[in-house]
């Protein structure tokens, strides 16, 4: 395994992550067991979950992720493992997750008090905004329009007051954000320079193969600012595996049981993919591999989330760290991005 820190910390992260939003919906506590015993053997020492996990939210299920992990490091030991957790960010949709979906401090302290008590630890390493109060763009959204009717009032300070009154007293170590655009990054940024408050370590955004649309102004705040990404859906919820490119959803596959998520699959995603299969298949590598290696390689990527439904899936998955892409490669991927760039935002 390779590691890395968190930005501006002492905190020492495996490059790969466990992502274990499956945990739950597609995976049984037994599973998601073997899945953290596999990864924690292999080097992993860095699990991401949220409040809302298992995906696709429902209140049946709502915080297994979370129970799953808290049962597992009851047997472990807590300081060899760095827990990411999130609070669930504003969702009609989830409103039975909380009665108040904001970011308020008696809404942050609610959340959290119950990512510990399911996670059966006493603090987090890292909290995260799972995605921003406001109307933004995030989940796949691009070419920004502005809602003149969005009641979101800027309350960035008290967010980030509140995260820094909850590092002081010990209950998270650091705080990160996710699924946030330049302008928010800049913010958090902004609020902990101007009041010498805790500062923003992370960003957990999708990047891959499919999705580089970080590239376009995140990635330069993450170099010069020093806010490392925690790169989600590297692998494109399986697309980039190949395994669609016949067009027929193989069974239990993640787009065949929830087609409500579409992101990665449409004409031009799978156009891409095909493009980047013959790449791989030139440099004799597996798709698998590029695209992980692909992601691995950036330099503001500090872990690559890697999420799987099966143990054979995460130990291809794992692999992927040792691999190395050429410079002569890395140039070929970039030309193949131009005949269709950032198809799944």
């Amino acid at each position: 395994m390779k590691y890395d820190h968190l930005p501006k910390t002492d905190i020492k992260v495996s490059k790969i992550c466990l992502g274990t939003m499956t945990f739950g919906e597609q995976n049984t506590e037994a599973e998601a067991h073997e899945q953290l015993d596999f990864a924690f053997s292999k080097g992993v020492n860095f699990i991401d979950t949220a409040e809302m996990y298992s995906v696709p939210g429902r209140k049946e299920t709502q915080g297994n992720s979370e129970r799953y992990i808290g049962n597992w490091l009851q047997h472990q030991k807590r300081d060899k493992l760095v827990i990411a957790t999130k609070i669930t960010g504003p969702n009609p949709g989830l409103s039975y997750v909380r009665k108040n979906m904001d970011f308020s401090k008696a809404s942050i302290l609610e959340a959290l008090e119950n990512n510990l008590k399911r996670l059966k630890t006493d603090y987090i390493d890292l909290y995260q905004l799972h995605w921003p109060e406001r109307k933004a763009n995030f989940f796949g959204k691009l070419n920004y329009k502005h809602d003149f009717q969005d009641a979101w009032e800027d309350n960035f300070h008290e967010v980030v007051a509140t995260l820094d009154g909850l590092v002081r007293e010990g209950k998270i170590r650091h705080y990160g954000v996710s699924n946030e655009t330049p302008w928010g990054l800049m913010r958090h940024l902004e609020e902990s320079k101007t009041h010498q408050l805790a500062t923003v370590k992370t960003i957990q955004n999708p990047y891959s193969l499919l999705n580089r649309t970080y590239e376009v102004g995140l990635a330069e705040i993450s170099m010069r600012e020093q806010v490392g990404l925690l790169a989600y859906s590297p692998m494109a919820f399986g697309v980039l595996s190949g395994k669609y490119l016949s067009g027929v959803l193989p069974e239990k596959s993640r787009l065949k049981l929830f087609p409500v998520f579409s992101r990665y699959n449409s004409k031009e995603t799978r156009f891409l993919t095909q493009q980047y299969a013959d790449l791989a298949q030139k440099h004799g590598l597996t798709l698998t591999a590029l695209s992980l290696a692909f992601v691995h390689q950036q330099p503001f990527v500090t872990s690559t989330i890697i999420g799987a439904t099966t143990l054979s899936q995460l130990k291809e998955n794992t692999a992927s760290i040792d691999q190395v892409l050429s410079e002569e490669l890395l140039q070929e991927i970039d030309a193949v991005q131009l005949l269709q760039p950032n198809p799944a935002p």
